[in-house]
Order: structure tokens, then sequence, then C-alpha cells
């Protein structure tokens, strides 16, 4: 069905609603219409990384660890895989009646917003700080999702619209003020190629107020951009509560009918909450017109009936149930996760380690057991976990295996395990009589994540008050310094960490692994072993602890991420070491037109194994009317080689990745000339010291 019958459908069903049903539908829990043979349905549903919170799933890297493959074909396959397991869940639901909470095709994902700060919670469900990449990797999920089907498989939506990335606490209250210039550079880009290029079924509105307006009653973000500038076809709908912040917290109308009102006009479609209860009032009050409810009620039913659900035989109808968690998305998942895994140090080629000869080692730390840091946030259940501990013993079966907590994750007592005590004694043992340890540490959603309604020490409703790791963790992390001389650290955690200087300097090797799935554990194991060479990159900048962090309220980018960046990072944006050593030569430009660059560059695998390599390519330019970033990502091109293999590789620049944004919010071609430079990590030439390859330049 193409979106003009699609719309033609919901045309004529709305028309022979009344004002009552239709402010019925424009609420999440939408009600049944049975003289008009339309079921209930309900809105709310989740798919950060894997189909949330509806029981069984596959329950894929988080978002942040799918970021760091720089692999949005990657990406498509993971999104197709939740797309299957999105109309497995929808067709065993329907077939007995069951259309209630979690249980419909619209997912409220990606999160496709700007973690431009490395204390935010929710940074996790991003694909990262830079624009190319979030909206490069949120397409791919889109596109992977909806499916290229007649019929959407699952509707996406792509969240949070617009300027959101904390502070959690202030979320429901808090006027993020961005200049025009950050905003079309930095906040809007994603969302602009979601709508233009992937085709997002949906969009949804932020909590906050931008540049004073709320933004789920946002003319200029809406109406303005959104539909006029972009020509967004789809539904608009609020986060959940977001309008009844509109005469709460925020105090920018009197009373929820007049909230409701404000929302919809603007052209926000579909409430999560209750506040669009209250248009039955601002209705009746003249506050809102017939056609306003129309406008909405179409949008949201040419939606239904792009998913199918007016349809007979219905679409997808063959996918079984024994789709979800299958052998073939496990295969999937394991993939992404060995992709995701970050090597950040690799001290004298220490690893990998050959299992047949690794003898004994210890698994410490409140990582080794806990599933807890597989999942992340938005998470559903897979029905298989492996964590580090058991990777271990399942990858290095000959070895010795000896395994202690040794401490909590963190200090706060309501997060200490039922019987738990603290047994740093018993960790030390345990380093004392292996040979090589393995100390698994990091964070969780209980302290990094979405508003959590409370304050720890470590945490801020979600939000992060240090780039170290909690109390607990790095006493534990000294000590074993002090015992342990072979010592490889692995972090879980949907943020960058700074393991602090001793730990940094000690330890044999570090591997950061992000928040990476349900078979996390076999993946970390296996990149320990050699099955596989290391390819994911840092998505995001690792800034020291004591870096000098702009306030979290201060949304201008001057400052933030490798593109403005002007402290030496602990690890900048794009590294990530391998197992292979990879050359670059022969790069050139091999044709320009308006809208594009296709250059290429030869890489070389002069390693001894099989490896994957992301040509990562780059772009200087400046203008003499406005500041322009250090390094711009522009474009990305995997490719595996066998040792001593070597490829020409061709890529593809976006011309609008190659503009300068001016004060006004244009993109302009700059007037100060382009340099575009290509290999595997971004040309931060601060950071030399940590990377494993030149980058090579072609003047545009």
């Amino acid at each position: 069905m193409n979106l003009s019958a699609a719309r033609k459908t919901a045309a004529a069903l709305v028309a022979q609603m009344t004002a009552e049903e239709k402010i019925a539908q424009l609420q999440y829990q939408a009600e049944a219409i049975p003289r008009l043979g339309i079921h209930e349905y309900n809105w709310w549903n989740e798919a950060c990384h894997g189909v949330a919170r509806a029981g069984v799933a596959t329950v894929f890297p988080q978002t942040i660890g799918l970021a760091a493959t720089f692999h949005p074909a990657l990406v498509g396959a993971v999104a197709g895989a939740i797309g299957d397991e999105a109309r497995a869940k929808y067709n065993a639901s329907v077939a007995y009646g069951d259309r209630g909470i979690y249980k419909g095709l619209t997912y409220w994902s990606p999160n496709i917003n700007i973690f431009r700060d490395p204390r935010w919670g929710r940074g996790q469900e991003t694909f990262g700080e830079d624009p190319y990449l979030t909206a490069t990797l949120g397409c791919a999920y889109i596109t992977g999702l909806q499916g290229e089907g007649d019929f959407y498989k699952a509707a996406a939506c792509a969240k949070h619209f617009a300027v959101h990335s904390g502070p959690e606490k202030l979320r429901h209250s808090f006027n993020a003020e961005v200049s025009q210039k950050d905003l079309f550079e930095t906040y809007l880009p994603a969302f602009e190629q979601a709508v233009k290029k992937a085709g997002v079924a949906g969009v949804m509105g932020a909590y906050n107020r931008t540049n004073g307006k709320p933004c789920c009653a946002s003319e200029p973000l809406i109406a303005a951009i959104l539909r006029e500038q972009w020509q967004f076809k789809g539904y608009f709908v609020s986060d959940c509560g977001a309008i009844a912040d509109i005469a709460g917290p925020h105090g920018y109308a009197e009373d929820l009918p007049h909230a409701a009102a404000a929302a919809l006009r603007a052209g926000c479609d579909l409430n999560c909450g209750e506040a669009y209860a209250h248009l039955t009032e601002a209705y009746e009050a003249d506050l809102i017109t017939d056609d306003d409810l129309t406008r909405a009620a179409e949008r949201l039913f040419t939606i239904r009936a792009l998913l199918g659900e007016f349809e007979q035989p219905r679409p997808y109808a063959d996918i079984p149930y024994q789709t979800l968690c299958c052998k073939a998305h496990k295969g999937l998942n394991l993939q992404a996760a060995q992709q995701s895994l970050v090597l950040l140090k690799n001290e004298a080629d220490f690893l990998p380690l050959d299992p047949a000869k690794a003898g004994s080692v210890a698994v410490i730390g409140p990582h080794a057991l806990s599933t807890l840091p597989l999942e992340g946030n938005y998470y559903g259940h897979a029905d298989e976990y492996i964590p580090l501990a058991e990777g271990m013993r399942r990858v290095f079966g000959a070895s010795e295996i000896l395994v202690a907590d040794g401490c909590q994750a963190d200090s706060d007592p309501r997060h200490r395990e039922e019987g738990f005590t603290d047994l740093e004694s018993e960790a030390m043992a345990a380093a004392a009589h292996a040979e090589v340890t393995l100390l698994c540490l990091g964070l969780n959603r209980h302290l990094e994540g979405e508003d959590t309604g409370d304050e720890t020490d470590y945490s801020d409703h979600g939000d992060r008050k240090t780039l170290l790791l909690p109390a607990p963790q790095r006493k534990l992390a000294e000590a074993l310094c002090d015992v342990c001389e072979n010592l490889i650290v692995v972090t879980l955690a949907g943020s960058g960490v700074d393991l602090g200087e001793k730990v940094r300097r000690h330890a044999k090797a570090i591997v950061h692994g992000w928040y990476p799935g349900a078979l996390g554990g076999l993946a970390v194991a296996g990149l320990l072993a050699g099955q596989f060479s290391p390819s994911g990159r840092l998505p995001i900048t690792f800034y020291r602890a004591d870096s000098p962090l702009p306030p979290m309220t201060n949304y201008a980018m001057a400052g933030r991420t490798y593109r403005y960046l002007t402290e030496e990072p602990l690890y900048p944006f794009g590294y990530g070491l391998s197992y292979a050593k990879f050359h670059y030569s022969e790069f050139q430009i091999l044709r320009r037109s308006e809208e594009e660059i296709a250059v290429a560059v030869t890489v070389q695998n002069t390693g001894d194994m099989p490896a994957r390599e992301t040509v990562q390519l780059y772009a200087r330019y400046t203008d003499s009317r406005t500041t322009t970033p250090h390094f711009q990502l522009c474009a990305l091109a995997p490719v595996t080689l066998q040792p001593g293999e070597a490829r020409r590789v061709e890529a593809a620049i976006d011309r609008y990745w190659l503009k300068a944004v001016l004060a006004d919010g244009r993109r302009v071609n700059p007037n100060g000339g382009i340099t575009l430079f290509a290999g595997g990590h971004a040309p931060d030439k601060t950071s030399e010291r940590l990377l494993h390859s030149h980058c090579l330049t072609a003047e545009v």
C-alpha cells in the first residue's frame, strides 16, 4: 500500500467518526470503534536494541554499542531482526485477542539525540556524539525496522525532537537555549535525514522547552521545520506526560485543556499520557476545531493503514512465533556484540591469549557474574544470558577459571544484593592464584539511565556525577594492581569511563564493551582468545575525569565533542585498536558533482590475521562567515581483509556534510576550501600516541 492509498483509507474511516471518537483516537490507548470495525490499539512500544518490555526477545547490544560498530549495514540487519520479532509477537498477541500496552507495531525507537555531554544517563540509547554517524546509523535502523515491502513491518519513531540530552532531573521544566547555528549544525541533521532519507513513520517530541517553547507545542519545530521545511508526512507523538508538563512545570499554559489545545494546534497528533482527554473541554471552549481533530486522526490512521491493520490477509502474518530468539538472530546478536567491542589498550600485544596456554584465569569484579550490565535500559528478556565469567568458561575451557565478585557495583545500599558481603580479600586470593586476571567493572542502568527520580553518591536522577567508576570498584581495581601483574580490564558501561591513571598504566589490556547484549560474555571471551580481531570504534569522546566540562545545562557546542573540543581527550572519537595493522595509500578524489564527492583509497592488512577495518572519512573546512568544526565525519566504508590483502575502497560523500552552517542556520558551501582525510580514526593530532595508522589527505 502506498502513502496515497493509506491516506484515502484513513480519510474514509475518520470521516465517519464523531468529534468524541476522534479525540479518543488521539490518545495512546486508542479505544475500539466496533461500528467501524476498528479494534482498540495501544501505540506505546519500545525497541531500542530489541523488542522491549514485552517478554522474551533477542537482546542486542545497547544502541551506543551498535554505534561502536560503525557499520550501517549491520545496524540495519539488527533492526530488521527486531522488526521480525515485533511482527512475531504482534501476530501471537492478536491471535489471542491481546491488544494491550507493548503489543502493537508502533515502536518509539530509535533515539537519535546527540550524546553531547558524557554525563547524560540516556546517552547509552543514542548513536553517539556525531551528527553524521547518528544520522547514518539512525536511518539504517529505521529502514531495517520498517522494511521495504508494501506495508511497514513495524513503524519506527525518531526521538526526542529536538535539542534534548539532559539534565534528567530538569527535563520536565528545563528550557534548552540553543543558537540557530548549533540547532541546524548539530541537533537537527539526524532528524532531517530520518525524515528525508529513511521515511520515518513517526517523530516524538521532547519533554523540555527549546528556546522558550515546549517541544510538543512548538510551532517553529513541528510546523515550520518538520512539516513545512522537511515535508514530514508521518505522525507526531508527545513523550509520555510531556503535554501535562506544558501546564505544569513549564507554566506555558494555564491548564490542561489549554496545554492540550496548544500541542494539537502545533501539530502533535498523539498524546502519550492523559492530557488529551481534556481535548473535549478544549473543543467545547472553541480552543480547537474539528479540522484540527480530523487532521491528527487521519495522520494516525494513515500509519495504521500502512501497518496493514485493515488488510485481509494481514501482511507479515507468516512470520512465526519461533522467530523469537531464533538461531539466526542469536548469530546476528553475537556478531553485533563482537563488532561493538573497543580495544583501548594492548600493551606489547598482550592480547590475544591462547586458550590452550592461558593457564589459570581469575574473573573478578561486580560484572563477572551479573546479567544486569548485559542489558542496559529499554530492554527485553533474552531466553539465554552469557555473562563474562560464563563466556570465559566456554571459550577458555582448558583453563582453570576462578571467579570472585570482590565488591558491589556501587555503594548505594538500595542496589546491594541480598546477603552480599564485600569480599576484596577473596578477589585478592583469586588473583594471586591465577596467571591472568580479568577484571570486570563498569556501570548499569541503576547508575546511568533515564530519570530515576532520586540522587545517589554516584548519580543524579540517572546522570553521572563523575566519569570515574563508583568508589567500591576503584578501590578494588587499585588493590588488584598491587597483587596482579597480568591484568586485563573489561568495562561494561553505556558511556565513557576513566579508570584512573594507576589502573590505566598497570593494565596490560583494556576493553570497553558497552552493554553488549545477552551474549556479551561470549563475545568478550572470543575477543580475548583471538577468535576475531577487534573492530569497534568509539562513537563518543572519552574524556578525562578531571576535564573542565561545560555545565550540563549549557547546550552550546563550543568545547564539546571531538568537533569542538579544545582539551586532549582520554581516548578520541573514532579510536579503537585491532590485532591487525592497516596501511593506507593512494587516496584520491574520483569525481565531483553538486550532490556528492566520490573518493577511493587503498587499504592493506599488513597483519597476520583476518580483520575488519572501517575507513573513516573526515572533512575539515573553513568559512570566514562562521566557526566550523575541527573535523566532521562525512562517510564510512567498512572492509574485511585477509592477511596481506589490499583492496581499493570507494565511498561517496554527500555534500550535505561538507557545508558550513551560518548564524541563521543556513547550510552553505564553505568559502575557505575543503580538505578530506581518510584513515582508521579521526585525524586527531593531539592523540597520535594512541593511533595505529595515519590519515591521508586530499584537497577538494
